[in-house]
């Protein structure tokens, strides 16, 4: 290998910092460096990260392996002690130009404690390597403490970017050619002045820019000036993605989640009455600790009721140094279980509204070999390979294992 290669786990965030560190990297003529960008979100994360170390080793034998990331931040001596590693930053370290120059004297972890930051990283990337749509970080961190998660620990306290620098990269991005972007941070609900004015202060002062979507959504930060932006702005896209993680008010309350089952039902009527074609994802946890069946079903009716297509279902393990880790335990197999029973009712759910899609007109963000999404994040196949990153007109014509078929309007 050449240049700086760097491989991103996990979250949005993390493609957003991976191309800040590409940058830094590149800058920095750090040519035969392979930086692993990590995720801890779970147990299963962490192996990967460690998985993809071995990995990047065995197919770069002289290069220089630098792992950062969340897993990095929480853990930096399991993942110094390494053979394969040969420096270690933390998520503040590695979006510092200064940590990208070779030198004989850096230590080979460096990593401060998160806690302390106090300001969210004024970040600025000018594109992504093969994507066609754009992330913008909005805010750092995250106040809550639910009982599975180790994330805080690994992103520090909730800050949040300028909105000033903010609309900033978003009209950048869209000069460089980017037709959609996505608002992403660890928990975005919790942006200081509003997640709704600021959404309405970014379309107004970007006007090019055709496509907003936001990440994960908290669904206890949902509000009546959010469901409002999704009545009467067009482009924000007609997709929201909220943190639901179960179904059963018990089972939330263990979770330490800020909303039961009745407030995830109640907004997702809400904001079909605003704007009836909106669609819905979710993330789910399957087997959380003390999870019964008669728990279980609870989460699984919530899917059908609340219409959740879009899932993200994670078999929970459990990650040492949260409380959960410490509570009677469902197991792996009943976890593996009931997430897939998961998968299938969000996909009997996705099958229905797609279903209900062809003969409809939709437009799509072209990726390559003919692939997109539509407005609701729907999976498209087009006959032609337009090219990556248009906006196309189309009409879907049928579906195919929960994937689109669509020709071009002329």
């Amino acid at each position: 290998m050449t240049g700086p290669r760097v491989i991103t786990l996990g979250c949005r965030l993390n493609a957003f910092e991976s191309e800040v560190m590409r940058g830094h990297a590149e800058a920095a003529g750090a040519e035969d460096t392979v930086i692993i960008n990590s995720c801890a979100v779970t147990s299963e994360a962490e192996r990967q990260a460690r998985q993809t170390i071995r990995r990047a080793r065995k197919d770069n034998p002289g290069a220089r392996i630098i792992v950062t990331g969340c897993a990095a931040q929480i853990e930096p001596e399991k993942f110094a002690a390494m053979a394969e590693v040969d420096q270690v930053l933390g998520n503040t370290e590695k979006l510092l130009p200064e940590s990208y120059r070779a030198s004989a004297a850096a230590p080979p972890v460096q990593v401060a404690d998160i806690m302390t930051e106090a300001t969210a990283p004024k970040l600025t990337v000018p594109g992504f390597e093969n994507r066609s749509r754009a992330f913008i970080q909005v805010q750092q961190g995250c106040d809550h403490r639910c009982t599975f998660c180790i994330i805080p620990f690994g992103r520090g306290n909730s800050r949040s970017v300028p909105a000033a620098h903010i609309i900033a990269q978003a009209r950048q991005l869209t000069e460089a050619g980017y037709k959609e972007a996505v608002l992403t941070g660890v928990d975005i609900s919790s942006f200081d002045d509003g997640l709704a004015a600021l959404v309405r202060q970014l379309l107004a002062a970007v006007p090019e820019l055709a496509r907003l979507r936001l990440s994960s959504l908290d669904p206890a930060m949902v509000d009546a000036e959010l469901i409002a932006l999704a009545a009467d702005e067009p482009r924000l896209m007609p997709h929201f993605h909220l943190s639901v993680q179960a179904g059963n008010d018990l089972i939330l309350k263990r979770m330490k989640r800020r909303h039961d089952a009745a407030q995830v039902i109640e907004i997702c009527t809400r904001l079909r009455q605003a704007r009836a074609d909106i669609q819905f994802g979710a993330d789910l946890i399957a087997g959380f600790p003390t999870e019964t069946d008669a728990m279980f079903a609870d989460t699984v009716a919530l899917v059908e009721e609340a219409g959740l297509a879009y899932l993200h279902v994670f078999p929970y393990s459990p990650r040492p140094g949260t409380p959960a880790a410490l509570m009677p335990q469902s197991g792996a197999a009943t976890a593996r279980a009931r997430a897939q029973e998961l998968r299938d009712t969000g996909n009997r759910v996705k099958a229905e509204i797609f279903a209900r899609m062809i003969g409809r007109r939709a437009t799509v963000l072209t990726e390559k070999d003919g692939k997109g999404y539509t407005e609701h994040y729907a999976p498209v196949r087009m006959g032609n390979a337009p090219e990556p990153g248009n906006l196309m007109p189309v009409e879907i014509t049928a579906v195919q294992d929960l994937v689109l078929t669509a020709e071009p309007l002329r």
